[in-house]
């Protein structure tokens, strides 16, 4: 789990609470700081202490009928014991099993309630179980979560033990087979001594998973379950009476467990510098490079959050620009941190570019690295960095989960749901002496790089590589708090089972308003006056699918281009800007569209605007920025031929349309190679006068700000905006089935698993049924409990997930079953899926229970999936987008509820066709071969990595 800086600051400024801050109240209640570079949003909140120990946070955010309850234990796999690794992770696993008075899938209750936000995690230092619930379905949740708190072992057997085994290893499986993907747990081996509890991953390793014993689940549960080491937030739609009088009836009764020998803080730095190589299906070399440093609680960690930021947080940043600018010896460069609470480790990822000797670049980090050892960061880089800091943590409040990660992680690492705001002092308190004596201390030796070569995967199990050898110096573990605790008797009756849910509240969505500049520019806004800031889209109609006629990848790679420079400005000075204005400025397209976005905070508007317009409007186009960009683009292009999921999106979809068609490309939107190299400034000139032009563009707004304020600001910047000649015409003809099933293989040799995917094309997403449609696919495979999942993962376990969807387009759209699967129930698992299909359209057709499950859910999880602005703005983007009225989103819930079983199952039969199937099949042709030819699915051709047949593949 690693973040870049920035993200960290706002995630690890999700070590965030309160202090005291000037406030002005929201319209929706929310408090939010006066704006200033100084403050951020305060989360006022309640704690209070159950008497066996559990600790209640509480945060009243009342804009939507939503409530967030998280559950965080003081677990992770910093406290397995040897030969026990991968326990804290698969122990979360079994969690989700069921509990003694609700044996059945854990999700089902929520699924039928509409949460949203749902899952469970396992780290180093905690294990946390989250789920955002409409405020009438409270009840609902914390008895689920007290049930399995406090009623779990009852449930767990050896048949559950083995099924989440089975599917732990494949989620490992699915992890290490991906690019780089073993790297993670090499570099934790060799950061950390031998006798450190972080020595080892949290996934773990394949034999001390097989270890697992039904006593081990038992005592894990019992050692560390209990209510005393577990910290409850609610976040949302509540208030503090509420909260204690519902924690206390559900959990008061709940052991508090015993003492929990905590470990204790190791930074463990080298005094060296150590090295290794590891060699992996990559497409170029990567160099990483970590030091350990202080806990997540120091105050010098802030310090170096700051320095990482400035070192490689982004385009301004000291390595981007000597490695990635001048030197042109790397593609990408990124610096961060990831924080634990033992110990944290600050790391260097650098993409080497293609045929450069990775020495090189080691000396040009050595040459930045010791320039800023030596001076430390200047006043305004770290101006820019605070600057950013606080805009992301503003605009990142809105969702009550996030809220409710904050406190938590407040609580739980430091005791305090008020950290963050300790935090966010300590950073904007930093100065350019105190970010370089931190830098000095923990970043100017002892480092270990690794370098990732492409070649042969070595088949180990990163896990049991010896690594760093222990050390002396070990802390002994110290019991948690003693403390006088006693469990409350209970009036709830379990025997009853589930509390039902009888009511659930009404969404609640802006309507929206409509505007025009004076050219005709349509506008379009839903207010949201959450948090102060303004979201705005220019939307023109075009997308990937635009680059029929024209070179693969123009469409992307020219909006890429527009943020590159402009003819006052170029790409580092437009960085430096977004910094200091705190905007996020970002521009790219879809299959059918093209946008360019903004984010702004509401007292830097202006401004902000006024960089967007010369964005959009004035791209230069500059020869040193293409060729930069390019080959930048082009090794993006081979990761993505590295990747099993990117191999599949880059060959199936021209498989499903066929030459000539304008979806018959590359679903990831970058292109070829060939296409990318022989694409010109001309070019891009030509598809921004074709299509990015006032008379193909809807601006959509939602956020802080009315229509009469917006329209002038918008009038000011794209008013005068005009074009000549006319947006050339679209034709998406339709496009006919294949009269056999086609089966395509793609060889990886040595992958842990195949990736399956196999497509037909489905009804436009402007069809009259597109709803039935998407019931449907979801009732197949697009929940937890579909049919699908429930195979493949739950029953069989040769999966971490099996799923179906549909990909959005104004065209035939593909419907698509995707499952990656152990490599050795490959041709087993192609043999499920079908008989899944054909059962589905055959003899056993989709159930009122399994029809009405998505239904109500979907209904019921209105208010939780419209708390954001970006989720207005997403819902914006489809109205304009496929022509929908302006009340689609208030009329949705009459429209779901509508829908009857009948025309479900048709659009079952309209859709799927099993013998009418592409398969692409991603893997080890030497070991899953041979079984698929046994299937008998149909023509079956091999394929390289671009899509082309490989000559005597058949």
């Amino acid at each position: 789990m690693t973040k870049t800086p920035l993200a960290l600051l706002i995630a690890g400024l999700l070590s965030l609470g309160t202090g005291a801050v000037p406030l002005r109240a929201a319209a929706d209640g929310v408090p939010v700081a006066a704006a200033s570079a100084e403050q951020i949003p305060q989360l006022a909140y309640q704690r209070f202490t159950l008497p066996n120990g559990l600790t209640v946070v509480v945060h009243e955010d009342h804009k939507a009928p939503v409530v967030a309850v998280s559950i965080w234990y003081h677990v992770g796999s910093s406290y397995e014991p040897k030969g026990k690794t991968g326990f804290a992770h698969l122990f979360e696993h079994l969690m989700f099993q069921g509990s003694e008075n609700h044996k059945d899938e854990y999700f089902k209750p929520f699924e039928l309630a509409g949460a949203t936000d749902m899952n469970g995690t396992t780290w180093l230092d905690r294990t946390n179980y989250f789920e955002t619930v409409p405020t009438t379905a409270l009840d609902m949740a914390l008895w689920m979560e007290s049930d399995r708190m406090g009623h779990l072992l009852g449930a767990i057997g050896q048949p559950q033990l083995d099924e989440q085994r089975g599917v732990v290893q494949n989620e490992k499986r699915q992890g290490e087979n991906q690019p780089y993907g073993r790297v993670g747990e090499l570099i934790q081996a060799e950061a950390f001594p031998a006798n450190h509890p972080y020595h080892h991953d949290t996934i773990g390793s394949m034999a001390d998973l097989n270890a697992a014993s039904l006593d081990d689940v038992k005592q894990w549960f019992r050692g560390y379950y209990g209510a005393a080491n577990t910290v409850l937030v609610l976040s949302g739609d509540i208030t503090a009476a509420q909260a204690k009088e519902k924690a206390l009836k559900y959990f008061g009764d709940i052991a508090p467990g015993p003492q929990v020998p905590r470990p204790q803080v190791w930074v463990a730095p080298r005094q060296h510098s150590t090295r290794g190589t590891m060699t992996d299906n990559v497409a170029q070399t990567r160099i990483y490079r970590e030091w350990n440093v202080p806990s997540r609680t120091s105050d010098e960690l802030n310090q170096l959050q700051l320095a990482a930021s400035v070192l490689g947080g982004s385009k301004t940043s000291r390595l981007y620009q000597r490695l990635v600018y001048r030197d042109k010896l790397a593609d990408s460069v990124s610096v961060d941190i990831d924080q634990h609470v033992l110990a944290s480790m600050f790391q260097l990822q650098v993409d080497v570019k293609k045929g450069v000797d990775p020495a090189r670049v080691e000396a040009a980090i050595a040459d930045e690295w010791g320039k800023f050892l030596a001076n430390g960061p200047t006043a305004d880089e770290l101006a820019r960095v605070k600057t950013e800091v606080r805009a992301s943590f503003v605009r990142g409040l809105e969702r009550v989960n996030t809220q409710a990660t904050i406190l938590a992680q407040g609580q739980l690492y430091s005791g305090d749901p008020g950290q963050y705001q300790k935090d966010f002092k300590t950073l904007m308190a930093a100065t350019p002496a105190s970010v370089k004596a931190a830098a000095d201390r923990w970043i100017s030796h002892g480092d270990y790089t690794l370098t990732v070569v492409p070649g042969k995967v070595d088949a180990a199990d990163m896990a049991t590589v010896a690594g760093r050898p222990a050390a002396p110096g070990a802390p002994a573990p110290k019991l948690s708090p003693k403390g006088d605790y006693h469990v409350v008797k209970s009036d709830v009756d379990r025997a009853k089972g589930v509390p039902q849910v009888e009511r659930f509240p009404d969404l609640t969505f802006p309507a929206l308003q409509r505007g025009k500049l004076a050219n005709g520019i349509q506008v379009v806004l839903a207010e949201r006056h959450a948090v102060p800031a303004v979201q705005i889209a220019l939307q023109f109609a075009g997308g990937y699918a635009a680059d029929h006629g024209r070179k693969l990848g123009t469409s992307s790679f020219t909006m890429g281009m527009l943020d590159e420079g402009t003819r006052s400005l170029d790409s580092v000075e437009i960085a430096k800007r977004k910094q200091r204005l705190g905007a996020m400025i970002n521009t790219g397209c879809s299959l059918d569209a093209c946008t360019a976005s903004l984010n702004a905070l509401d007292d830097q508007l202006k401004p902000s605007l006024d960089l967007f317009a010369d964005i959009v409007r004035h791209p230069a186009f500059r020869d040193t920025d293409v060729a930069r960009v390019r080959g930048q683009w082009l090794a993006g292009i081979a990761q993505e031929k590295s990747q099993p999921v990117g191999i599949a999106l880059r060959t199936l979809p021209p498989l499903l349309y066929g030459e000539g068609h304008p979806y018959a490309i590359p679903f990831t939107g970058s292109g070829t190679e060939a296409s990318i190299r022989s694409l010109t400034t001309a070019d891009m000139r030509a598809f921004m006068a074709d299509y990015i032009r006032p008379d193909n563009v809807t601006i959509l707004v939602a956020g802080d700000t009315t229509l009469d304020k917006i329209v002038p600001q918008l009038d000011a910047v794209f008013g005068d905006w005009s074009a000549s000649g006319k947006v050339p015409p679209r034709y998406l003809g339709k496009v006919a089935p294949p009269a056999h099933p086609r089966v395509f293989l793609v060889d990886r040799p040595g992958a842990q698993q195949s990736l399956i995917l196999a497509g037909e094309l489905a009804p436009s997403t402007e069809a009259p049924n597109n709803l039935p449609i998407e019931t449907m696919s979801s009732a197949f495979g697009g929940t937890f409990t579909s049919r699908l999942n429930m195979n493949l993962r739950e029953d069989k376990h040769w999966a971490y997930g099996a799923f179906s969807f549909l990909r959005e387009a104004k065209g035939q759209r593909p419907f698509l079953m995707y499952a990656p699967v152990q490599t050795d129930k490959t041709a087993d698992s192609v043999a499920e899926i079908l008989k899944e299909a054909h059962g589905v359209v055959g003899d056993k057709p989709l159930t009122a229970a399994e029809i009405d499950k998505i239904k109500v859910g979907d209904v019921r999880s209105l208010p939780g999936s419209y708390q954001t602005t970006a989720a207005v703005m997403g819902a914006l983007q489809n109205i304009a987008l496929y022509h929908r009225p302006d009340d689609y989103v208030q009329t949705l819930k009459s429209r779901i509820q509508a829908q009857t079983d009948a025309e479900v199952n048709d659009a079952a039969r309209e859709v799927i066709h099993p013998g009418q199937l592409t398969w692409v099949i991603v893997g080890d042709l030497s070991k899953i071969r041979a079984p698929l030819e046994k299937l008998d699915l149909g023509a079956m051709q091999v394929l390289d990595a671009d899509g082309k047949p490989v000559a005597g593949g058949k």
